[in-house]
């Protein structure tokens, strides 16, 4: 299920860019050109925003931006396909060694998402999903009912789901079960929206996905058919207060920025390019992502990057002195 979009203009973010009393990314007279991002379903989202409201400001420049999976990014990028890859996980030094450069943009998380009306949704809403249910479910596959999860005798069958694509999302989760994608169990689905779908369709699914396609952008809660199910950090086997922050996009959001959830499968998110970029376009657009274009991450559902990483990346792409545009005082609307 691959999503391909040709951004030619910002209506998507016009009502937030008016909102803020005038333009946010960097005007420049004559800055033109092409630049194209593949790859994560967890930045994709947000991508086509920043190069929405990028576009407004600098009409000479048009933005492609393709969704195919963290592992479609990277090849795509250390090929020279794409300008940047869109990666949902972090750098390996292999990568790293073939000229991949990774900046941090934003940060989200993974969650493992229920079917709304599972018969025992009760129970586990309360009970919680340990880490070493979790394992049982995707790494040994012993995990065959709801009651394994449960510690309870209940046959109530379990079907577990994962991803087929490489991507961040899935080696993510199993960087936090200690394995990696490929030792992961379950009905293999491509994409985000794919899981999503299958847990949707199927009472008895267990899967896992990004924040942005758990929460309805409207309302900010899960979409029809689906929820979260806690992860019950303590392992008690009761979600506390504490643990209990899923009721919207709002709640999780904040409870991963306080580190109130675990990393992983919380895990920042990258744009990686091969080599420093160079090209005036590319590097004012990665500059606005960086700077301006920071105030979209937490109406967008995701969590802004650290100063101390913005700096690194502004010096890292040679940025770092050139003066920022002095903006209005605003409150984003959430789109």
């Amino acid at each position: 299920m691959k999503h391909s979009l040709r951004i030619l203009s910002a209506a998507a973010v016009v009502l937030l860019t008016l909102s803020c009393g005038g333009r946010t990314a960097d005007s420049k007279d004559g800055l033109k050109g092409e630049i194209s991002l593949s790859g994560a379903f967890a930045l994709y989202p947000l991508a086509v925003q920043w190069a929405a409201e990028f576009q407004q400001a600098n009409p000479g420049v048009h933005i492609d931006i393709s969704a195919g999976g963290a592992g479609k990014g990277m090849t795509d990028a250390l090929a020279g396909v794409v300008d940047f890859g869109m990666v949902s996980r972090e750098v390996y030094p292999p990568e790293t060694a073939k000229g991949a450069v990774g900046f941090a943009v934003a940060k989200d998380a993974v969650a493992p998402t229920i079917n709304a009306a599972n018969p025992k949704l009760a129970e586990l809403l309360a009970h919680g999903l340990t880490r070493e249910a979790a394992i049982r479910i995707w790494v040994t596959g012993e995990a065959k009912t709801w009651g394994d999860v449960l510690g309870t005798d209940d046959k109530t069958p379990l079907h577990a789901y994962t991803r087929s694509d490489a991507c961040g999302a899935a080696e993510t989760w199993a960087m936090w079960l200690g394995t990696k994608q490929e030792e992961l169990a379950g009905t293999a689905v491509f994409g985000d929206p794919g899981v999503a779908a299958a847990v949707q369709k199927d009472i008895y699914a267990i899967g896992l996905n990004n924040i942005g396609y758990i929460y309805d952008n409207d309302t900010h809660r899960p979409n029809a058919g689906l929820c979260v199910l806690p992860i019950d950090s303590d392992g008690d086997g009761t979600v506390s207060p504490e643990e209990n922050f899923y009721s919207t996009k709002e709640q999780f959001v904040d409870a991963i920025a306080a580190d109130r959830y675990p990393s992983p499968p919380a895990r920042d998110l990258y744009l990686v390019s091969k080599g420093i970029p160079s090209d005036p376009a590319i590097k004012a657009f990665l500059k606005y992502i960086l700077t301006e274009g920071q105030r979209l991450t937490v109406p967008a559902g995701y969590i802004g990057v650290s100063e101390e990483k913005v700096a690194a990346s502004l010096e890292l792409l040679g940025v770092a002195d050139e003066p920022q545009n002095e903006e209005e005082t605003c409150q984003s609307e959430e789109l």
